[in-house]
Formats: C-alpha cells, structure tokens, sequence
C-alpha cells in the first residue's frame, strides 16, 4: 500500500528531517509542506493525502499551527486524512487523545516510528478491505456507534439508542449539543433536552455543516442563531433567550458561520 503525506511545520530543520527519514520508505509519497494553519488547512483540501504530519506546538505561536486545524478540516471533509502529532512534549498527548489522532510522535522523530507507522496503516487497509467485500449493496442508512445518518436527505434522523430505548430525532429540530463529562445533552427547538452517552467529540465527528463545534462544551446548530456577538463571544438561539459562549481556539469556525451568512440572501446595514 502507498499512501501519499503533507507536513505542517513552522521549523524548516524539521520537516526536512521528516521527509529524510520518510523517504526511506517506498510506502510514503510526499506532497507538500506549510509553516501556517490558513496555509495547511487549505494544502489539505486541495490534495487530500492519506497522512497529515502535524506540529502542535510551533515555534512561532503566529503560525497557528494546533489541534485545531482539525476542527477546520471538520467543516468541510466527512472524512479526515490520518493525523500524526510530531512535537517535543509529552505534555500535549492527553489532548491529543481528546481529538482521537491517529499516532504522537516525539521529535527528534526516528525511523522505527514510521515503520509503526505503516504496519499500523496496513492492518486498517486490510480491514476496509475485508468490510467492503462483505457490504451486498449500498446502504442509505450509516449506524455509527448508535447514531443513524441517512445522508440522502439534508434533515436527517439522530437515533439515540439507550439500554433497548430508540429514541428518534430529526436533526432540524436540534438546536445545539452541550457537553456534559463523557455524555452530551441534546436541546431540541421545542425546549426538550435528551441526554446520550456519547462524547461531544464523537458528535463532532459523525455530524457536519449546519452542525459546528464553538466551544469545548458546545456544538451549534447554525440554522438556529439569530445572533453572533463577537466582542461578548457569544452566539444567540433564535427565539429562546439562551446565549452559546464561542472560545478563542473554535473562532475560525465562529468566523465561518459569518461568512456562510454573508454568502446567503442577505443585506447588511
């Protein structure tokens, strides 16, 4: 198996000494490298590689470069390339662990990690493998982890599934998922909340646009805002008096709710 990579490194030293080492390996096809976070996120949907190599602790905290590349990513790909966390520190692997990367490599990185690396790659390879043989036909319904996604439809059914109790949802009537510890509560239009026994990231993952994370406790539905404050870091729900705190690590994706807006029917005065 081949799988093509891109490196997000504000350190030029370093991803020269990633790609030595890389090319090693018949394996790995380099793409592209990029020093800043506007720079990476968009290397990576134009070329779509299989690998991200991905600096979270820049030398040059202007680069942008962090975790939250992949909250960026979020909004525009159901699926996302591999993520591999280079860095010096051990300090960040817990939140690493947190948005589900794929491997953490310290620096100075070494050649038995990529060996790691791509036997790691083959095994997933050769379990889709073994899935897509088995699936007969497509299916219009996904079933991730209890959450069913008809994705032919542009509202689809949410079905949160509790000890033999299926609870069906239609997603235009979520207004927003809130955190709570290694569970997520889930406000409907109506003022009903349901509780499931997912993690907020887990959300995160499965669902995409009108849905987007603001907060580390926090996924909106934008359909329901009827108000950003920037200067507050607030979002406003639409006929409630509810206000959604946004923070500083998820205003990119504040910033491209704006812009969505903006892109509609829309007058400004």
């Amino acid at each position: 198996m081949n799988y093509t990579y891109i490196i997000l490194d504000d350190d030029p030293d370093s991803v020269e000494k990633t790609k030595a080492i890389a090319k090693e390996f018949s394996e790995l096809n380099f793409i592209a490298s990029a020093n800043n976070y506007t720079d990476g996120l968009n290397l990576v949907l134009k070329h779509m590689p299989d690998l991200v190599f991905l600096e979270i602790d820049p030398k040059d905290k202007a680069s942008g470069l962090a975790l939250s590349l992949i909250n960026g990513l979020l909004m525009y790909l159901k699926e996302l390339p591999k993520i591999i966390v280079t860095t010096k520190s051990k300090e960040l692997a817990f939140d690493c662990i947190q948005y589900e990367v794929n491997d953490y490599f310290l620096k100075p990185l070494a050649a038995i990690d990529f060996v790691k690396l791509i036997h790691k790659l083959n095994k997933l390879s050769n379990e889709d493998e073994v899935l897509l043989v088995q699936k007969l036909k497509p299916k219009e319904k996904q079933d991730v982890e209890g959450i069913q996604i008809n994705k032919n439809r542009k509202s689809f059914i949410l079905c949160v599934k509790s000890y033999g109790d299926h609870r069906y949802i239609d997603s235009s009537e979520i207004c927003y998922f809130q955190a709570d510890n290694n569970s997520t509560d889930i406000h409907l239009k109506n003022g009903e909340m349901i509780t499931a026994f997912k993690t907020l990231k887990h959300f995160e993952t499965v669902l995409s646009n009108p849905f987007i994370r603001i907060h580390n406790s926090y996924i909106v539905n934008r359909n329901y805002i009827s108000r950003i404050h920037t200067g507050n870091s607030l979002c406003y729900i639409k006929k409630t008096t509810i206000k959604l705190p946004f923070s500083k690590s998820y205003k990119a994706n504040v910033d491209f709710i704006i812009s969505e807006f903006a892109n509609e029917n829309y007058i400004e005065t």
